[in-house]
C-alpha cells in the first residue's frame, strides 16, 4: 500500500514512523529540507522536498499511483488543496486535517467537494475527550468503541484499595458487573491478565465495560467523586474552544485565561456564557487571585508543553482534584506522569490513532472483519481494536471458549445491535458485530489474526 504524507510536523512524523515499522510504502513532502534529512535518517521513507499543494511535487511523490494522501500541514487551506490536486492526479484516497472551526462546521460540504475520504478535527478530538474526563473524574484516560456504547477506562489502584491483593476472579464474583480487567500497567512490565492474575496497589488498570456498568462499578469500589462543577481553562486556543463549548452545554461554570487580548475578544464573542480573563495562565498569583484553590478543574491547554506541566503542577499543590495536561511530545509525558498528574492528552495522538484505523480498515477491506477504530495504549505496548465482522468465517457462530487465541489476546467486548456484551465462554461473535481486541502484537489487520 502507497501512502504520501505531506507535512513532516509532529503528526506528520509519528504517522510516518508507525505506518513505516507496519512496512507500509511511505513517500513524505515538505518544503523544509531539513527536517526532511532528519526523517530519511530516522526512518525508512522516500522523502520528496517542496510544496504539497503543487502539481509538479506531488508528481514527483508518484501521488497519480498513491492508494492513500494524508495533507497534515498547519495550514488547512494547504491541506485541501492538496487533497484536491492528488485526487485530480489519480490518487485513490485522500484525509485532510482541518482545523479551524468554521471550516469544521461545514465539513460535509467540503468533504463531498473535494472528494475527501476523511476529515480529522485534531482539537475537536481532544476536547471530547477531555469533556469525558470531567464527567468521569477517576479515570485518568478514556477510549470510547461502538460510537461511544462501550468505554475503555484506564484508573491507578490507589494504596487502600479494596481491590488490592484480590485476583481476577474474586473481584469478578464479588461484584457481578459486567467488566473486564484488559490490561494492567504494574512499573514498566504491562500485561494482558487472566483470572488468576493479583492485583496490587499501584497497578494501572484498564477496564472495558458499559458506561453504566463503569459508573456502577466505581461506586461499590467507593471512588465516587462529587460531579465537576468550575473548571478553569488555560489558553484560549481551539481546544479550549471547542471543549468550553461542550462544558458550557453541560452546565459547568468555566473561566479561559488567555494572554493575547485579540483572541480573548473572540471568545467572549463566540462563548457568552464563559469568563474570560486576559492574562498569563502560567502567573501563579494570577491563578489564585481567580480563585484555583477553589476550582473542581484545571486544564492546562497552551501551546507549550512546559507551561501546561508547571501549571498543573501548582494546581497540585492548591488541592485541584482533576487536572488535566496537554501535552505533545511523548517523552515529557512520561516524565509528569511520576509526579502524579495521569490525565494527558495529545492532539498528535489523537490525530495519528483515528488516521490508522482508517488505513488498518482500507488496507483489510477485502477480509471478513474492518477495523473501525484503533486506540494505542501504554506508550504503544498495547493496542485495543475495534472490528466489524462483515461475513461468515470460522471464528462465527463458535462459542468463545472453543477458540483457541494466542498468547496476549484478549476479546474485550462484543456489541449486537442495541446490546453490549462483556463475553464469557459460551457467547460467540455473528457477522454485524462490532468487536473490540486488546493485543500486545502489532499489525493485527484482522481477527483471525489473534487465533491459533
Amino acid at each position: 500500500m502507497k501512502i504520501v504524507i505531506i507535512g513532516d510536523g509532529k503528526v506528520g512524523y509519528k504517522l510516518a514512523k508507525q505506518l513505516s515499522a507496519e512496512n507500509y510504502d511511505i513517500v513524505m513532502i515538505d518544503s523544509n529540507e531539513k527536517k526532511l534529512r532528519a526523517a530519511i535518517d530516522r526512518l525508512d521513507i522516500f522523502c520528496v522536498t517542496g510544496d504539497g499543494g503543487s502539481v509538479a511535487v506531488q508528481k514527483e511523490a508518484d501521488v497519480p499511483h498513491a492508494d492513500l494522501v494524508i495533507a497534515c500541514t498547519s495550514t488547512d487551506e494547504c491541506n485541501m488543496l492538496s487533497c484536491l490536486i492528488a485526487r485530480r492526479l489519480g490518487a485513490r484516497h485522500t484525509i485532510a486535517r482541518v482545523r479551524n472551526p468554521i471550516y469544521y462546521q461545514q465539513i460535509d460540504i467540503l468533504k463531498e467537494d473535494l472528494h475527501l475520504s476523511m476529515a480529522v478535527n485534531p482539537e475537536l478530538a481532544v476536547a471530547g475527550e477531555i469533556a469525558r474526563l470531567l464527567l468521569f473524574p477517576d479515570a485518568s484516560k478514556i477510549e470510547t468503541f461502538v460510537k461511544g456504547r462501550v468505554e475503555l477506562i484506564e484508573f491507578p489502584l490507589s494504596q487502600n484499595s479494596m481491590l488490592a491483593g484480590m485476583s481476577l476472579a474474586e473481584m469478578y464474583n464479588k461484584f457481578q458487573i459486567k467488566i473486564l480487567v484488559c490490561a494492567v500497567e504494574r512499573g514498566d512490565n504491562v500485561v494482558i491478565p487472566d483470572g488468576e492474575y493479583i492485583l496490587r496497589s499501584g497497578d494501572r488498570l484498564h477496564v472495558a465495560a458499559s458506561h453504566v456498568d463503569i459508573e456502577l462499578f466505581f461506586k461499590l469500589l467507593g471512588k465516587k467523586r462529587e460531579k465537576i462543577r468550575k473548571v478553569i481553562i488555560c489558553g484560549g486556543g481551539r481546544v479550549s474552544y471547542y471543549l468550553a463549548t461542550q462544558l458550557c452545554k453541560l452546565g459547568m461554570q468555566i473561566k479561559i485565561i488567555e494572554k493575547e487580548e485579540e483572541k480573548c475578544e473572540n471568545l467572549c464573542e463566540l462563548l457568552p456564557k464563559a469568563t474570560i480573563i486576559n492574562g498569563d495562565a502560567s502567573d501563579h498569583d494570577l491563578l489564585m487571585e481567580e480563585g484555583i484553590q477553589d476550582a473542581d478543574a484545571l486544564i492546562a491547554l497552551t501551546g507549550m508543553d512546559e507551561e501546561n506541566i508547571i501549571m498543573s503542577l501548582f494546581a497540585k499543590s492548591q488541592g485541584v482534584s482533576k487536572i488535566i495536561v496537554k501535552v505533545n511530545e511523548d517523552r515529557r509525558a512520561r516524565m509528569i506522569e511520576e509526579f502524579g498528574i495521569d490525565s494527558i492528552v495529545s492532539a498528535k495522538t489523537a490525530t495519528a490513532d483515528a488516521i490508522m484505523s482508517y488505513v488498518r480498515a482500507r488496507r483489510n477491506s477485502q477480509g471478513s472483519a474492518n477495523v473501525e477504530t484503533m486506540y494505542q495504549l501504554v506508550d504503544g505496548k498495547v493496542e485495543a481494536l475495534e472490528f466489524i465482522v462483515k461475513s461468515e468465517t470460522k471464528y462465527t457462530n463458535k462459542p468463545l471458549k472453543d477458540l483457541s487465541l494466542k498468547p496476549n489476546n484478549l476479546i474485550a467486548g462484543i456489541a449486537r445491535k442495541r446490546k453490549i456484551i462483556i463475553p464469557n465462554g459460551d457467547d460467540c461473535i455473528k457477522v454485524g458485530d462490532s468487536v473490540i481486541i486488546i493485543t500486545m502484537e502489532k499489525q493485527i489487520q484482522d481477527i483471525q489474526d489473534i487465533l491459533m
